[in-house]
């Protein structure tokens, strides 16, 4: 199937508009340790050129120490977003009271943006797999993670924003497309989205879906974000690796889903392999020369529309 012939053009029209909760940061990259110094210091000087960071919320999770003193100095110079990997929001073991006082503890002490993790499960029994394990898309599984999240939600006081995850199998029972499990859990939990425009593309090539008719069918009102990232071939299979630059495949689906959809904040995923901050900013500056593209096509449409609108009205 060919993947990037999918990213076609997309003719500009408003742009919808953005959750309260998900204001424009820019463009950002994940926080990582190797980079604590050369963040803090190009953004004391002014040679930052990235706009926000996301920080793992469970980094953070802790009593004290190095990590929670640098998060403080970088918020203090940047907007933050937090995003978590062990909130377990799939999984049929109860919630875990605990983490979630934990998270909402880190939350009024770095006033994120918003708060974020994935649609997934990530442990049973007690016991974590550390891996994003992906759910049937049924209804029973909607109105079961719709309603933790609607829990979650109540004692953070916030919507929170989940992310589509990558997979490499699907379930026999499954009932509905991956994009419409996504958007009815976004419906009937009343959550955000996050995302993620490179797991939509390794989940289209693994399964053979259009990764077009994905991005096209997620409600701009409810994304908070969008992640880039790399992946790696294994076979016949991509793999989210988060080790790797943004292919041209992703950064075509991407300029298509903000010509659409308008500006929204994204990130730069890096997480293997971590390069010098320069490449990470590299990647940054791509993503927000397509942003500005898009929003410029969008001023022009306006132009030209207002323009015809006062045109009419004048030879009336």
């Amino acid at each position: 199937m060919a993947l990037v012939a999918a990213a076609r053009e997309v003719a500009p029209g408003p742009f919808p508009a953005r959750p309260a909760e998900a204001p424009f940061l820019g463009v950002g990259v994940g926080l990582r340790p190797v980079h604590y110094g050369e963040v803090l210091a190009r953004a004391a000087d002014g040679r930052l050129r990235i706009d926000w960071v996301e920080a793992v919320s469970e980094n953070y999770m802790i009593p004290g120490g190095r990590p929670l003193r640098i998060l403080s100095e970088v918020r203090e110079a940047m907007p933050l977003a937090l995003h978590g990997v062990s909130m377990n929001i799939g999984s049929v073991d109860p919630l875990d009271t605990a983490y979630l006082d934990g998270l909402a503890d880190t939350a009024r002490r770095f006033e994120p943006a918003w708060l974020s993790d994935h649609l997934c499960w990530t442990g049973v029994g007690g016991h974590n797999l550390h891996d994003l394990m992906p759910l049937p898309y049924t209804e029973e599984a909607i109105e079961h993670v719709a309603a933790r999240i609607r829990r979650v939600q109540d004692r953070l006081g916030r919507r929170i924003a989940l992310e589509n995850v990558s997979s490499y199998m699907s379930f026999a029972d499954d009932a509905m497309t991956e994009w419409e499990f996504l958007s009815a859990i976004a419906e009937h939990a009343d959550c955000g989205i996050l995302l993620d425009v490179n797991n939509v593309f390794v989940s289209a090539h693994n399964h053979g879906f259009d990764p077009m008719a994905y991005l096209d069918a997620i409600d701009a009102t409810r994304i908070f974000q969008i992640h880039l990232a790399g992946h790696r071939s294994n076979g016949t299979l991509l793999i989210d690796t988060h080790d790797q630059p943004v292919c041209d495949e992703v950064w075509a689906l991407y300029s298509a889903l903000v010509s659409r959809t308008g500006p929204i904040s994204t990130l730069i995923e890096w997480d293997g392999q971590i390069p010098e901050f320069d490449r990470l900013e590299t990647e940054a500056d791509t993503a927000r020369e397509l942003l500005t593209t898009a929003t410029r096509r969008e001023d022009a449409r306006a132009g030209r529309a207002a323009s015809a609108h006062l045109a009419a009205g004048h030879g009336a």
